[in-house]
This record gives C-alpha cells, structure tokens and sequence, in this order.
C-alpha cells in the first residue's frame, strides 16, 4: 500500500558530493518522521539523519557538517544531500518513513525503502 523509491545513489570520488531522494507513494493519509539509514558491509544498520514533519532534524555524529537532510511534505519526499564523502561514508543507504494510511487511520507504521548504493573512492 506504502512504497518508498530511492534514487541518487552512486559512485563519487572523496570530497564529492551526492544527493539522495525518496518519494512515497500509496495510500497515504500523512507522515510524521522520515529518515535515511545505512548499512556498511559487515556492520550494523544505522542512523544518519531524520527529519519530522515539522522540520526538525537530527544526525549522527559522523556526518553532522557534512550531510543535510530536507523534505518537501506536499511531494512526500525526503532528501539527503551529501557533502565532504569519505570512504567509511560507503554503504547501502536506505530511507525510513512512519506512514498513516487512509485505510488505517490512526496507525504509524515504519516503512522502508529497497536501499541505494553510495560508494566512495579514496
């Protein structure tokens, strides 16, 4: 009913710069927090950045200067632009989003994206 698109990811040199984009699409009523995750061969899952429908945001300590997560509410799109790559920035990133559903009213539910692959050169 819920399905989240990613696009952007790729292969850039450090110091290089991407930008990733996730759309919702579906049986949407509206969205409350929306995020980007990732997941580096071998390690755990985590968090890079999230945003609220409000608009505020919070990252992880590793990407804070670097990483700007947005989002255009009436596309029901979150973006990630990423600045300064590094290396150990390399993994599968994957979008999040708590989604009610006209079906469900009044139920979130978590919702993810199939995950694109950034990749950085040193």
């Amino acid at each position: 009913q819920v399905q989240l698109v990613e696009s952007g990811g790729g292969l850039v040199q450090a110091g290089g710069s991407l930008r990733l984009s996730c759309a919702a699409s579906g049986s949407i009523f509206s969205i409350s927090n929306m995020g980007w995750y990732r997941q580096a061969p071998g390690k755990q899952r985590e968090l890079v950045a999230a945003i609220t429908s409000g608009g505020s945001t919070n990252y992880a300590d590793s990407v804070k200067g670097r990483f700007t997560i947005s989002r255009d509410n009436a596309k029901n799109t979150v973006y990630l632009q990423m600045n300064s790559l590094k290396p150990e920035d390399t993994a599968v990133y994957y979008c999040n989003a708590y989604v009610t559903t006209t079906q469900a009213m009044g139920v979130i539910r978590s919702h993810w994206g199939q995950g694109t692959q950034v990749t950085v050169s040193s």
